[in-house]
C-alpha cells in the first residue's frame, strides 16, 4: 500500500523559510525587479512564504492559549523586523521619508491581522461603530508594509474559512489577483506578474497533516531567522553597491 506523504506545520514552515530566502537573496543579486528568467523565477518561488506565513497565523492564533501574550510576540517581531528589513534593503526607517511603498517587513501586517481578528472576536469597552472605525484604519495602517493592507484582509478572510482549505485559497487568490492588478499599474509589471506563484502553495498546503510539529526550537526559529537573515542581506548590500537602496 502505497503511503502518502503529510508534513506538519515545522516541515511546511522550512519551506517558507527557504522560498523567503530565495527571494531575498535574488533582491540582492537583481535588485528592483528585473525581467530577467532567472529572477523571475526565483521570486516566483518566494511567492510560496506570505501564503504559508497567513495560513499559518490563522492556525497559531486559533490554537493559541492566550492571544494577548500571541499579539504581544508579534508586535515585539514586527518591531524588530522594522529595522532589520529596512537595513537589509537599504530603507530609511523613518517611515515615508522615501515613498509609500516597502516602508516596513510583512511582519506588521501579520500583526495587524492578529489584532484585527481578537478584535473581532472580543467584546471591548466601546460602541460597535467606533470599533469598526479602528478596524478600518488599523487595516489601512498596513498599507504601506510589505504585502500592503493586502496581508490583512487575506488573513482575515481565510481565518473565517479555516477548516476548508480550498475556500481558504479562493479568498487568498482574490485579494492577491488585487494586489498584483494595482502593482502592474503603480509598482512593477514584473511583480505583478510573478504573483502567479501563489497558486504553488495550494499543493504545498494539502500536504499540511494538521500537526504543530514537536521541534520546540522550531517554535523561535523563524522569530530569529527573519531579522537574522536581513541583517545579513543588509550586510551583503553595503559591501556590493554601497549603502543603496534595493527595492522599488
Amino acid at each position: 500500500m502505497r503511503s502518502k506523504l503529510r508534513w506538519d506545520a515545522d516541515h511546511l514552515k522550512l519551506i517558507a523559510i527557504i522560498a523567503m530566502t530565495a527571494d531575498h537573496v535574488c533582491d540582492l543579486i537583481y535588485p528592483d525587479f528585473p525581467a530577467v528568467p532567472a529572477a523571475m523565477a526565483l521570486h516566483i518561488i518566494g511567492r510560496l512564504t506570505a501564503p504559508i506565513m497567513w495560513f499559518f497565523v490563522c492556525e497559531g492564533y486559533h490554537h493559541t492559549h492566550d492571544a494577548k501574550r500571541y499579539m504581544l510576540r508579534m508586535g515585539i517581531f514586527a518591531a524588530i523586523s522594522h529595522f532589520a528589513y529596512c537595513f537589509a534593503f537599504g530603507i530609511d526607517p523613518v517611515p515615508f521619508r522615501t515613498g509609500i511603498f516597502n516602508q516596513t517587513s510583512v511582519m506588521y501586517p501579520l500583526f495587524i491581522a492578529v489584532l484585527v481578528l481578537w478584535m473581532q472576536d472580543h467584546a471591548l469597552p466601546m460602541k460597535d461603530w467606533i470599533k469598526e472605525i479602528l478596524i478600518f484604519v488599523l487595516v489601512w495602517s498596513a498599507f504601506p508594509a510589505d504585502w500592503s493592507c493586502i496581508a490583512v484582509l487575506a488573513i482575515l478572510k481565510m481565518y473565517r474559512k479555516r477548516g476548508d482549505l480550498k475556500a481558504q485559497m479562493k479568498e487568498m487568490l482574490l485579494y492577491v489577483a488585487l494586489y498584483a492588478v494595482v502593482s502592474f499599474f503603480f509598482v512593477s509589471k514584473v511583480y505583478a506578474f510573478v504573483q502567479i506563484g501563489v497558486l504553488l502553495v495550494y499543493p504545498v498546503l494539502k500536504l499540511y497533516n494538521g500537526e504543530k510539529g514537536d521541534r520546540k526550537w522550531m517554535k523561535w526559529f523563524f522569530y530569529l531567522y527573519y531579522p537574522a537573515h536581513l541583517l545579513l542581506i543588509g550586510v551583503l548590500r553595503i559591501c556590493i553597491y554601497g549603502d543603496v537602496r534595493l527595492l522599488f
